[in-house]
């Protein structure tokens, strides 16, 4: 029996990811009956150095036609041209306004210093957090909305489409639905408003304004470099319903584009997205035994009584890598390459504990974090 134990291992992540490809509700462009209120959404764009980007992701915001009052784009400290571009789209159309920047206070990160800035010169009922890299489809902004008032929610978070070019693009960041839609149970988010089920993606976050600032908004995640799922986690703790539901036909976002920029994405990313040192450290001994392991040692378990066990492991992972390709749009081809993504993804969070346990911590968009300025709420969460 021991020789089955990685493919028995592997049994409930592949009964979880089945469910979560089959039960989990997309946002859909089809699902809006009628539109929205006119001026009925602010949305919120933080953005340094997003010169590049910033263009493109406002326009199609501002193709959602009426329900848009205003975009509102806080200029986080840019180095480049990002503040000179907004201001030549407000030439273009008034309702997008450049909101300057200010000094970080002590105590803050800077993404949720500069939703909660932008939250605060907000007008419009409902606001929607949108990183400047991520793009909405045509109609998106009624769906969302619709959906939240459907759904009787506070705070809907869409999980976006990936927008994959570059082959290792395509090879590593399926890893990242693959480490979440194998653990997080999203049939239970439905069902439960319990914290533990809290989920967000940072790149689409709808919040209604009022209920936002009765909560404290992003002061209640002001030091969390997971401020998206923690601020899930948060409205739900204070008995708002949050939901967290499959965004990709209304938005898509590109999230690294090169294999630096998935890399150190990577390390900022994986240590203190953990509750504690020993739950990371089981993560890693577990993805290595179940996902890794039984990929390496197939070619010398031949004749021996290990064969089937690590044949039936690397079965189950084929099929979850196939299940989430088909409901996500990822390359078919990088399945087979899941042995050298997941070494990767190990690699990475091992970086990641040392940097931030041992080293400097980690430089992003040139800001550096260390440990000790993550604040004591710096535990659990799924993000960028």
């Amino acid at each position: 029996m021991i020789a089955f134990l990685p493919a028995l291992l592997a049994l409930p992540f592949l009964v979880l990811a089945f469910v979560n490809v089959w039960r989990w509700p997309r946002v859909s462009l089809r699902s809006v009956a009628h539109e929205p209120s006119e001026g009925s959404l602010s949305v919120l764009i933080p953005a340094r150095n997003e010169a590049s980007t910033i263009e493109e992701c406002v326009e199609n915001v501002l193709r959602q036609g009426a329900i848009v009052r205003e975009v509102l784009v806080y200029d986080d400290g840019s180095e480049d041209d990002t503040a000179q571009r907004v201001d030549l789209l407000h030439l273009r159309d008034p309702r997008v306004v450049l909101v300057a920047g200010s000094a970080l206070p002590g105590g803050w990160y800077g993404k949720p210093h500069a939703c909660m800035r932008l939250a605060e010169q907000a007008r419009a009922p409902w606001i929607l957090f949108l990183d400047a890299d991520a793009r909405l489809a045509k109609g998106a902004a009624a769906a969302i909305l619709t959906t939240a008032v459907a759904r009787d929610v506070t705070l809907l978070a869409c999980w976006p489409g990936f927008l994959l070019h570059r082959a290792a693009e395509k090879m590593l960041l399926p890893m990242l639905n693959f480490f979440v839609f194998t653990i997080f149970p999203t049939v239970l988010s439905l069902r439960s408003n319990d914290e533990r089920f809290g989920l967000a993606h940072g790149a689409c976050i709808l919040a209604h304004r009022e209920t936002y600032h009765r909560l404290g908004g992003h002061l209640m995640v002001k030091s969390e470099l997971f401020e998206d799922t923690r601020l899930a986690r948060m409205w739900r703790s204070e008995n708002e319903r949050s939901l967290c539901l499959d965004g990709q036909d209304v938005v898509a976002v590109r999230m690294y584009d090169s294999m630096r920029g998935i890399w150190n994405g990577f390390v900022k990313n994986f240590f203190p997205g953990f509750r504690s040192e020993l739950t990371f450290w089981l993560f890693l001994a577990f993805h290595a035994l179940v996902f890794l392991v039984p990929w390496v040692m197939l070619p010398f378990s031949w004749n021996t009584e290990w064969f089937w066990g690590m044949a039936l492991a690397v079965g189950a992972v084929l099929i979850i890598r196939l299940a989430f390709a088909f409901r996500f749009g990822f390359a078919r081809w990088a399945t087979l390459l899941h042995p050298l993504a997941e070494a990767f993804l190990l690699a990475g969070g091992m970086a990641s504990w040392w940097k931030w346990k041992h080293g400097q911590g980690v430089e992003w968009r040139g800001r550096r974090y260390q440990k000790s300025a993550l604040g004591p709420s710096s535990k659990g969460g799924f993000a960028r």
